[in-house]
């Protein structure tokens, strides 16, 4: 390879570094939870997404120790050659009848909520489809309506006018509403109900990436369960990493959908299965889920008091009820110095900046979780209130 090549991935990235751009991965030592060691120091962290604190407890850990004694580590292959194992298929028996879209519901496991979400759209769309999206879509969703290659129609955030005036349009094949139910970066919900109104009334599917509310909201069930929704129409896909704790994610729908999946999506297909103690793992911490009412109205408490402290601060704090709180700061090189400036204050808050959201409107994202006190949300004001007077000089 010549040094021209080199050369100019070198300039792309001063330039992204330039740009305030450039991304740093921290190394984190230790099990996850308020406290973190991070690059060596011990910080108080609103950066997981481990929104019930699960993800180191006792009950999940111990399942996971148990299922490594029975069935050893890896899965050895795919779901349909030997890698489906016995705990994989009681998960998605308990996911399926835990979420409930519809009657009779199933479910299919994935790696990833990423693979998830290019599965569904690749083996239900195609050429002659439509598929009308959240212009805040996670990625994966916009990169499986690409990889599908049906038409598509990028709509206003969260305005179900935008999309009724277009879903109508021309001779489509099949129809579908694709929308992120949490968006992970500004914490709002989307207008769930209107859209499945939308869906019903053009005969399109409801693609939701539930990843942010499976496990938070609807009692833990979600966003359906959060809206009281259900129907055949609607294609759910939740992550296993965030709330639930652990990894992965699952697809539960119709089983015409799910066996469609199965037969046909080919980041299923062409993938090795999860470990199975991290099935085990999971049946566990949805048995959490499932009772943990009292972390849901803990972590409800904590989001009440950050967004009361978090009033007098002299940047833009989003509407989100949600354990996720962004605090818009606008420039990337500034919303990365106050982040730096909180670090020197012993409070780790990740700077979000463009692509990952839209430009202008780099943040701090404040995520909250159950493994939170009270005392914590009271040292967080402070430091932002600090560092906020800093900047103000």
């Amino acid at each position: 390879m010549g040094d021209s090549a080199i050369a100019e991935l070198e300039q792309a990235l001063e330039r992204r570094r330039g740009d305030g751009l450039a991304r740093t991965r921290r190394i984190v030592d230790g099990p996850q939870g308020p406290r973190l060691s991070i690059d060596g120091r011990t910080l108080l962290a609103f950066a997981s997404n481990d929104y019930l604190g699960l993800a180191n407890a006792p009950a999940v850990v111990d399942a996971a120790c148990d299922a490594a004694r029975r069935y050893g580590i890896g899965a050895g292959a795919s779901h349909l050659v030997v890698g489906h194992c016995v705990a994989h298929e009681a998960l998605e028996r308990e996911l399926a009848s835990f979420v409930a879209p519809c009657e009779g519901a199933r479910a299919l496991l994935f790696s990833s909520g990423y693979l998830a979400n290019l599965a569904i759209l690749t083996a239900l769309a195609s050429r002659n489809d439509v598929i009308h999206a959240d212009r805040l879509n996670h990625a994966c969703l916009t990169d499986g309506a690409l990889l599908s290659r049906a038409t598509l129609v990028r709509y206003a955030h969260c305005d179900v006018g935008s999309v009724a005036a277009r879903i109508g349009a021309g001779s489509a094949g099949r129809r579908f509403i694709v929308t992120d139910a949490v968006f992970s970066m500004d914490g709002d919900i989307a207008p769930l109900p209107e859209l499945l109104e939308l869906a019903r009334r053009h005969d399109a599917w409801l693609v939701v990436d539930d990843a942010h509310g499976f496990g938070v909201l609807g009692g833990g069930r979600g966003s359906l369960a959060h809206f009281g929704l259900g129907s055949e129409r609607i294609v759910y896909m939740g992550t296993l990493g965030k709330a639930a704790g652990v990894a992965g994610a699952f697809v539960a729908a119709h089983p015409a959908v799910i066996e469609t999946l199965l037969q046909g999506a080919r980041s299923y297909i062409y993938t090795t299965a999860a470990p199975p103690l991290t099935a085990e793992a999971l049946r566990a911490s949805l048995a959490l889920i499932a009772a943990g009412e009292h972390r849901r109205l803990h972590l409800a408490a904590l989001v009440a008091a950050f967004r009361e402290r978090a009033a007098a601060l002299p940047w833009k704090l989003l509407a989100s009820q949600t354990p996720i709180q962004p605090l818009v700061i606008g420039d990337p090189a500034r919303a990365v110095a106050v982040s730096e400036a909180l670090l020197e204050l012993g409070v780790y808050v990740p700077a979000i900046r463009p692509p990952t959201v839209p430009a202008n409107t780099a943040r701090l994202r404040v995520s909250l979780t159950a493994a939170h006190r009270m005392s914590d949300i009271d040292e967080l004001a402070d430091a932002l209130a600090a560092v906020a007077s800093r900047v103000a000089r």
